[in-house]
């Protein structure tokens, strides 16, 4: 499979944000979405086989381990280093974007799903079937760029019934949305969701790879 970085840091996002991680970032994505902040990894990384991946995910001696990307599910050995993952008894996340089939990820795997708002520019690309099957141990994330994308996030928790499914998150765009300004219209619809902060670009540099 084509990887991008393995590394060991601090989790910057989810339920999970503030513990120590193992980051295996894959190479590739089929989307481009406006804000994205890892185009490094759409091109380039280098082919590694399963057994080298685990082995560097097991050096570190961490028990919660992240798959992201890119797009990790564009890579159909992904989904073998999932279900490895939790043969090992890892804590296992999967960052996808909501655009590919989640159907067939190992049932022990958390899924953090990024339901794509409208500013992302790729609504479209989404797969609704998955949103469908978040189970209460996932999360539901809402990249938020302005009130256009926090109004039509709101519908869509009331079409999906998504904070009875799931915890449900709403990350600012880092640079474009004061996190001020979101919390506020969150507490104003008195509305059940989590302010999610990307941590590790408030600890390092924002534009900082393999943290």
């Amino acid at each position: 499979m084509r990887v991008t970085e393995v590394f060991h840091s601090v989790q910057g996002e989810s339920t999970f944000a503030g513990l120590p991680c193992v980051f295996v970032r894959l190479t590739g994505c089929p989307l481009r979405c406006t804000w994205c902040d890892t185009d490094y990894a759409f091109f380039g990384g280098s082919e590694l086989s399963l057994d080298q991946v685990l082995g560097k995910i097991r050096s570190f001696g961490c028990s919660l381990v992240e798959v992201t990307g890119g797009e990790p599910l564009s890579q159909p050995e992904t989904i073998t280093l999932l279900h490895r993952l939790c043969q090992e008894e890892y804590t296992v996340l999967l960052e996808t974007s909501g655009a590919m089939d989640t159907a067939a990820v190992d049932p022990l795997v958390r899924i953090i799903l990024d339901v794509k708002c409208p500013g992302s520019g790729m609504t479209e690309r989404m797969h609704w079937p998955n949103v469908e099957r978040l189970r209460p141990q996932d999360e539901a994330k809402f990249v938020i760029q302005d009130k256009i994308d926090y109004d039509w996030a709101k519908s869509t928790l009331d079409r999906f019934r998504l904070t009875e499914r799931c915890p449900v998150l709403f990350s600012p765009v880092f640079g474009t949305l004061d996190p001020r300004e979101l919390s506020e219209w969150v507490l104003a619809d008195r509305l059940p969701v989590r302010l999610q902060l990307q941590l590790h670009k408030y600890i390092w540099a924002p534009d900082m790879r393999g943290v």
